[in-house]
């Protein structure tokens, strides 16, 4: 039994470990996903551990002072990472430490299970397209806040979709939606492409409202759906797992289901009277409630202006969507801007 091979074997399950560590608080802490935290802790549990005569070997050929390694540093590699990276850079860590043991273990002297590791490789293959998958998904559910800005068709009276998408950014609105009941499938479709084009390249989420199938042809960042298009269940089978998934609710009851089905957002509403929203108003005290009890981001919608839209952000809501105070003003830009400046001089309140 070499040292050289003890001293790689001990390198490598301490990096897998780390490796492991770092994920596996990611999907705790950040995620707070009871499933990849459990998957992340058992292929740690089967695979750094070593009985303990190994274990003692291992340490015995440790050399940390004499390992030509230690002060190696790639071209780089030493600049600072988004959470992408971090997790990418982790698993990458704990990949290539599994292939690596799994070739040492075939020597039998060491009583290590090189199939073991092989299968635990594989499983983090499939771990690391979840983790990153719903990381990227948890980021851009932190972008909504402020204005969520609705370009409803039948407001445009004669108007381009993308001038007023790029007003309403201009303005300040951090998310936009594309509502079309009144124009065909391929219309509706051309506009969306137009409008994540000018989403994309301002760093604003990009969401279609009711059809799954625009949502997926132009890979928006998000779907919303109400209580009569597809379900959450349904439609999350066909989205990808970085796309987010938001879901209207009329009281607690639809909110707690949406919750419960892995819905990212509630669009709480409608929460004062309005003419594109057949409910009946649910108020202001609704929004806290759904909030307290959920925990999901609220996205207030219904009849919201810049003489109540304070008391929507007040009640806890992340965001308020409006689309007649926007659309159904001669400057949309402003309009926005308005109502973007009540917003943060509320939350700083």
């Amino acid at each position: 039994m070499s040292v050289d091979q003890l001293r790689i074997i001990d390198a490598n399950i301490n990096r897998l470990g780390e490796g492991l560590r770092v994920l596996e608080e990611f999907a705790r802490m950040t995620l707070n996903d009871e499933t990849l935290t459990q998957k992340l802790k058992d292929v740690r549990h089967v695979t750094v551990r070593v009985d303990a005569a190994l274990q003692r070997k291992l340490l015995g050929s440790r050399d940390s002072d004499g390992d030509v390694g230690k002060d190696m540093n790639v071209k780089g590699e030493a600049k600072s990472r988004d959470v992408s990276g971090m997790i990418t850079a982790n698993f990458k860590r704990a990949q290539e430490s599994l292939r690596v043991l799994e070739e040492i273990a075939k020597n039998s002297e060491f009583n290590l299970d090189s199939e073991n590791y092989r299968k635990a490789r594989f499983e983090l293959y499939t771990v690391e397209k979840e983790l990153t998958g719903k990381m990227l998904r948890q980021e851009k559910v932190n972008q909504i806040t402020g204005l969520y800005a609705i370009v409803d068709t039948e407001w445009l009276k004669g108007r381009k979709p993308v001038k007023v998408a790029a007003d309403m950014i201009k303005g300040g609105a951090k998310i936009i939606q594309l509502r079309c009941k009144d124009l065909t499938r391929r219309e509706f479709l051309d506009i969306a492409k137009d409008l994540k084009g000018v989403c994309g390249k301002k760093g604003v989420l990009f969401i279609v409202n009711d059809s799954l199938e625009v949502a997926l042809a132009v890979g928006a960042d998000g779907l919303h759906i109400g209580q009569e298009d597809v379900t959450v269940p349904e439609a999350r089978k066909l989205m990808p797992i970085d796309m987010i998934l938001g879901c209207s609710a009329t009281n607690l009851k639809e909110a707690v289901k949406a919750k419960k089905d892995e819905a990212d957002y509630l669009g709480v509403g409608a929460i004062y009277a309005t003419g594109t929203k057949d409910s009946k108003p649910m108020g202001v005290k609704s929004i806290g409630e759904i909030k307290k009890t959920t925990g999901l981001p609220v996205v207030a919608i219904g009849g919201i202006k810049q003489e109540n839209i304070d008391k929507v952000i007040k009640a806890g809501a992340q965001s308020a969507a409006v689309i007649s105070a926007i659309m159904g003003a001669q400057n949309v830009e402003k309009a926005a801007r308005e109502l973007v400046n009540i917003i943060k001089r509320t939350k700083h309140e």
